[in-house]
C-alpha cells in the first residue's frame, strides 16, 4: 500500500513538473512573438546603425515651436517648447549635419534636435532644454549614429533600440525556454529510470 502511494505521489509530482516545463516553454514562445511584433520592427526600421564621433559646431535655441504629443492629436494636446538645434561635424564624412536625440525626434519634429515630453510646468521644460544646450557646448565631442547607406543625412545621439537592448530583450524568454526544456528533459529521464527500475 505504501509503495502504491509513493508511486502515485511520484506520478503527480512528475505531472506537475511537466506542466510547469510546458508552461514555461509556452510563455517564452509568447514573449518571443511579442518582441518580434513590437521591438524587432523598430530595430530593423532604423537606418542609423553605424557609430562614429560627432563634434558640436553650434547649439542654438530658437523661438518656441508647437508640437503635438501624438501625431494627429487635437489642438489642446499641442504644447509649445523652445526649439533646440544642434549642428555637428560628422567625423566619418566631414559633413555638417543636424543632430537628433533619437529616431522618434525626427518623426515628431524635424526642425528641432530635442522634443520634450508634455509637462504641465513650462519652466521645467525651458530649464531642461537650456541644460541640454549647455551640455552640448561643454562636451563637444561624443559618439553618435549615422546612416552608412546615405538615406538619412542627419545623425542621432542614441538609438531607441540598440543591439544590446535587443539582446537583453531576448535574454529572459531564452532563459525561460531553456529552463522549461530542462525541466521536461529531467522529467522524461526520471520516468525512463522508473520504467527501467520496474522491469528489474
Amino acid at each position: 500500500m505504501l509503495g502504491k502511494k509513493l508511486v502515485t505521489a511520484q506520478k503527480r509530482g512528475e505531472t506537475r513538473a511537466l506542466c510547469l516545463g510546458l508552461g514555461m516553454v509556452a510563455c517564452s514562445m509568447m514573449m518571443y512573438f511579442f518582441i518580434g511584433i513590437t521591438i524587432v520592427p523598430f530595430y530593423t526600421k532604423s537606418v542609423w546603425t553605424t557609430e562614429t564621433v560627432c563634434k558640436v559646431l553650434k547649439a542654438n535655441i530658437k523661438d518656441k515651436v508647437f508640437c503635438p504629443t501624438i501625431e494627429g492629436s487635437e489642438d489642446e494636446e499641442i504644447f509649445p517648447y523652445p526649439c533646440l538645434q544642434v549642428w555637428v561635424n560628422l567625423t566619418a564624412s566631414g559633413q555638417e549635419v543636424m543632430l537628433y536625440h533619437t529616431e522618434d525626434t525626427l518623426e515628431r519634429n524635424p526642425k528641432c534636435s530635442y522634443v520634450p515630453d508634455k509637462l504641465e510646468n513650462s519652466k521645467e521644460v525651458n530649464a531642461r532644454i537650456e541644460t541640454i544646450a549647455s551640455n552640448f557646448k561643454k562636451y563637444q565631442t561624443f559618439p553618435c549614429y549615422y546612416d552608412p547607406g546615405g538615406t538619412q543625412t542627419n545623425v542621432i545621439l542614441s538609438r531607441l533600440y540598440p543591439s544590446k537592448g535587443l539582446l537583453f530583450a531576448f535574454l529572459w524568454p531564452t532563459l525561460m525556454f531553456t529552463g522549461g526544456c530542462l525541466i521536461i528533459v529531467l522529467v522524461k529521464i526520471s520516468q525512463y529510470v522508473s520504467v527501467l527500475s520496474a522491469w528489474q
